[in-house]
C-alpha cells in the first residue's frame, strides 16, 4: 500500500524567491523519490512565483484556519506521515491531526528558529548583545512546544542543534539535523574564469527582515567598495522589492537594485563577489550556499556563516568589523590567486556538509527508524505528551471556539 505524506505548508513553496522555498521543494521531491504520494496543502493565498506542484507529480489542497472542514479532509485523506511548514501550521493543525490521525508521524520542519532569529532581532534593534532574555521569549514558548509535540522536527543549522539540546533542554531523539541537500552531481564543475567576472552582487527576498537589512548595511559598505575600486557595480537582486528598496537604485554609485530574478545562479557566476553582510537572523543562508555552487567567493558576518561551517576554510571571508569586511572584498575583488583558492574551499565544503543524497539517505531512513518504533518514542517523549494534555490545548480550544463563532455568523448573515 502506497504510503501517504501531507505537507501542511505555511506558505506555498517558492524555490526560485527563497531558501525556505527550495528547501521545502527538496524534501517533497525527496518523498516523491520514496514512491510516496505527496500532497502539499496551506491556507496561504496563491503567489506568483509558487510553483506549480502538478508538474512535479504533487497534490494539492487550500484548507482553512480555524475550520472544521480540515478534519473532513484528513479523515478522508489518512496520511501516514504529516509534517509541518514551521511551529505556526503545528500550533494551528497539530492538535487536529492528533484527534482524527493519532497514528501519523508528525515531523516539524523548522526552517529555522522562528525564536533565534526575533531574539536577535530584538537585540539588534536594542543595540545590545543576544541575552537570555531575549531568547526565552514568548515565539520560544510556543516553538519549543510545537517541537515537543511531534515525533521530530528537522533543524536546518547545527548551532540551531546545540541551542536546542544545551540551552532549551530538548532531547537530541527529537530532533534531526537537516542542512540544505544539494543535489552534487548537478552542480557545476567549471564555471566562469576570474577574468570573466566583473561587479559584487547579492541576493535575497526582500519581505525577510534579515535580508532587508543587509541592504541598508550595505548602504554604509559600498560606498567605501567603490572608493578603492570606482568601476564596481553592486547588483542587488531578490524578490518583492518594496518601493523603498527601488528608491535606493542609483546608476551613478553602481548601487543596482535588480529585483526579482529567474535565473539566480546566472547572476551570482557572472558576479566576482557575493556580498552578504547579515546582521541578525537565524537558520542558514541560502545566497551563500548558491556562492558556493557557482563557485563565487562570498564575504560574510559571523551570523551569516553560522552553523554552514565548522573545521572547514570558508570561501571567502568571515567578519564583523565594517573596516575588515571592506579590505576583505576589495582584496579578494583583485586578488586572483585569492580568489581561485576560495573557489576551491568552496567545493570542500559543499562536499563535506550538503550531499543531498547522503542526507535524504539519513532522513528516510531516520523516519523508518521512528515509524518502526512510533509507540516506545512517545513514550519516551512525556514532556510531549503533557503539552497535548487537554489542560494545555489553549490553541485547540481557540481555534474550535474561532470555528463555531465562524458557524454562527453565516447562521445570522
Amino acid at each position: 500500500m502506497t504510503k501517504k505524506a501531507l505537507i501542511i505548508g505555511y506558505v506555498w513553496p517558492e524555490p526560485d524567491s527563497s531558501a525556505a522555498g527550495r528547501h521545502m521543494m527538496s524534501i517533497l521531491r525527496l518523498f516523491k523519490k520514496q514512491n510516496w504520494h505527496v500532497e502539499f496543502a496551506t491556507p496561504s493565498q496563491p503567489t506568483d512565483h509558487m510553483i506549480d506542484l502538478t508538474n512535479e507529480g504533487i497534490s494539492s489542497q487550500n484548507i482553512n484556519l480555524n475550520c472544521d472542514s480540515f478534519d473532513t479532509y484528513i479523515c478522508q485523506y489518512k496520511p501516514d506521515i504529516v509534517m509541518f511548514d514551521r511551529f505556526m501550521m503545528e500550533e494551528q493543525f497539530g492538535w487536529r491531526i492528533d484527534k482524527f490521525c493519532p497514528d501519523a508521524l508528525k515531523i516539524l520542519d523548522t526552517e529555522d528558529l522562528q525564536c533565534l532569529r526575533h531574539a536577535r532581532h530584538q537585540a539588534y534593534k536594542g543595540g545590545r548583545e543576544l541575552t537570555q532574555a531575549d531568547l526565552f521569549n514568548d515565539i520560544a514558548k510556543r516553538e519549543i512546544a510545537a517541537i515537543l509535540r511531534c515525533d521530530i522536527s528537522l533543524i536546518i543549522s547545527s548551532f540551531e542543534m546545540d541551542l536546542l539540546v544545551n540551552t532549551f533542554n530538548v532531547n537530541v531523539n527529537l530532533l534531526h539535523h537537516l542542512p540544505f541537500m544539494v543535489e552534487l552531481n548537478a552542480c557545476p564543475t567549471r564555471t566562469l574564469p576570474f577574468s570573466s567576472r566583473k561587479h559584487f552582487m547579492t541576493i535575497g527576498n526582500f519581505r525577510h527582515a534579515p535580508n532587508w537589512d543587509a541592504v541598508l548595511y550595505l548602504q554604509t559598505i559600498w560606498p567605501l567598495i567603490r572608493k578603492k575600486i570606482p568601476d564596481a557595480e553592486l547588483h542587488i537582486y531578490g524578490s518583492y522589492p518594496p518601493p523603498k528598496a527601488t528608491a535606493l537604485n542609483n546608476p551613478k554609485t553602481g548601487f543596482l537594485i535588480k529585483g526579482w530574478t529567474k535565473d539566480a545562479y546566472s547572476a551570482i557566476q557572472k558576479s566576482r563577489i557575493c556580498l552578504a553582510p547579515i546582521r541578525f537572523g537565524a537558520g542558514i543562508k541560502g545566497k551563500l550556499l548558491d556562492a558556493m555552487i557557482m563557485q563565487t567567493p562570498s564575504i560574510t558576518t559571523t551570523t551569516g556563516s553560522e552553523g554552514m561551517h565548522n573545521q572547514e576554510t570558508w570561501p571567502g571571508f568571515v567578519t564583523d568589523d565594517l573596516t575588515e569586511f571592506v579590505d576583505s572584498a576589495v582584496d579578494l575583488y583583485n586578488n586572483e590567486d585569492k580568489w581561485i583558492d576560495a573557489q576551491t574551499h568552496a567545493k570542500q565544503l559543499l562536499y563535506s556538509r550538503y550531499d543531498g543524497l547522503k542526507l535524504g539517505k539519513n532522513l528516510i531512513s531516520r523516519i523508518n527508524e521512528i515509524e518502526s518504533s512510533l509507540s516506545e518514542h512517545r513514550l519516551n517523549n512525556f514532556t510531549g505528551a503533557m503539552l497535548k494534555h487537554h489542560s494545555m490545548m489553549s490553541t485547540k480550544y481557540m481555534s474550535q471556539w474561532i470555528s463555531e463563532k465562524n458557524k454562527k455568523n453565516k447562521t445570522n448573515a
